[in-house]
């Protein structure tokens, strides 16, 4: 056995439910006397020892709980910088885990963290949505970037950010914008892609979507540059701006000029987006405010508030950078031209906009607007 025992060795060996063990320890009156005995006996044999801090508040513990999907991912730096200092200058320490983008890790970790916290936040969870109610029935519990019915959820104001650089693109004279999609379990993926249709309805412009099928990385921006050049792109609107910078690289590395023959724009505003060459035009959202508030709202429920199902929505804005131009007249002598035969197949053009709402995909994704996969909140 490594590291530190758990609730749930001692559940293995005391051949019980870890729920048992929990009980037995929180709430002895409600465990079998022989029960207990046999849990605290496994629980010595094994070495556990039951975690308890007192403050002078009267509280149980001193902290609180950051869940977020990937801790590589430049997304979570800001919001864990805004629930640290939030937690902190409540009196908390911030015990920070990380799920590796999957739902069963998740899930675990909290678990077996639910004993040491007063509550738990969680940043793009990955559970499903019958994971996470069980979890808030045991402790305080916020959700940043995914919402929920009956749930305390922080989020950015995912439709008006893909919104604006709709607008952006359509007044550069682009008449088609190529979206690169994120992980089919996020919710903000499904929000932003229906966003961008009902987008390209309203403004007249073709939406397309590319679904690398894997982690939203910079290494899966520059794979699927190749599939952005084989389309004849002039713009591209990327889930996030790790996958947008991959893009930017790999459309270099195939010889296409980032603005002058494709825009590429992010969402997120990470540091990535101003070290990038050309700098990113982006979506930037408060992520340190998001992880401040999340914190805050946790400790008033942890304190008896009771939350009023309302989500808090966070101002999301375009930042305008270099990443983005007018469309070329002409594209890559070896891609299709967007005034080409085969183009002007698809839907008439006129020199202002395109066609009324024409989408071209493919996959699962022909089928995602207007609802959310299991998978995709």
């Amino acid at each position: 056995m490594g590291g530190r025992p758990t609730i749930y060795d001692v559940a293995r060996e005391a051949g019980v439910a870890a729920s048992t063990v929990s009980r037995a320890y929180a709430r002895p009156g409600r465990v079998n006397s022989d029960t207990a005995r046999a849990i605290f006996a496994a629980a010595e044999r094994i070495g556990y020892r039951v975690i308890k801090i007192s403050g002078s508040r009267g509280r149980q513990t001193g902290a609180v709980a950051l869940m977020v999907s990937d801790i590589t991912n430049p997304f979570y730096g800001e919001i864990i910088k805004g629930a640290e200092e939030a937690a902190r200058l409540a009196g908390y320490a911030l015990l920070l885990s990380d799920s590796s983008e999957s739902g069963p890790v998740e899930r675990d970790v909290v678990e077996r963290t639910l004993d040491l916290v007063e509550g738990v936040v969680l940043a793009s969870s990955r559970m499903s949505d019958s994971a996470i109610r069980m979890i808030a029935k045991q402790k305080p519990l916020v959700l940043l970037n995914r919402q929920m019915p009956d749930t305390s959820c922080i989020v950015a104001d995912n439709p008006r950010g893909v919104r604006r650089a709709a607008e952006h693109l359509g007044e550069l004279g682009h008449e088609t914008i190529t979206y690169v999609a994120g992980p089919a379990a996020s919710w903000p993926e499904g929000v932003r892609w229906r966003a961008l249709r009902e987008a390209g309805y309203e403004l007249e412009l073709r939406v397309r979507r590319v679904d690398p099928n894997d982690a939203p990385t910079m290494r899966t921006g520059f794979n699927v540059a190749r599939r952005i050049v084989e389309e004849g792109a002039t713009a591209v609107l990327a889930y996030n701006d790790a996958l947008a910078v991959g893009v930017i690289k790999g459309l270099k590395h195939h010889g296409v000029r980032v603005p002058a023959d494709v825009s590429v724009v992010g969402f997120d505003n990470v540091l990535l987006a101003e070290v990038v060459d050309p700098a990113l035009t982006t979506i930037t959202v408060p992520r340190r405010k998001m992880g401040a508030a999340g914190v805050g709202n946790v400790l008033a429920l942890a304190a008896g508030a009771k939350t009023s199902g309302e989500t808090l929505v966070l101002p999301a804005k375009l930042v305008v950078r270099a990443s983005t131009g007018p469309r070329a007249d002409s594209l890559r002598a070896d891609s299709p031209r967007a005034d080409s035969p085969r183009a002007d197949s698809q839907c008439s053009r006129n020199s202002i906009s395109p066609a009324l709402g024409t989408t071209s995909v493919s996959g699962s994704a022909a089928n995602s607007f207007g609802s959310t996969d299991a998978g995709s909140r």
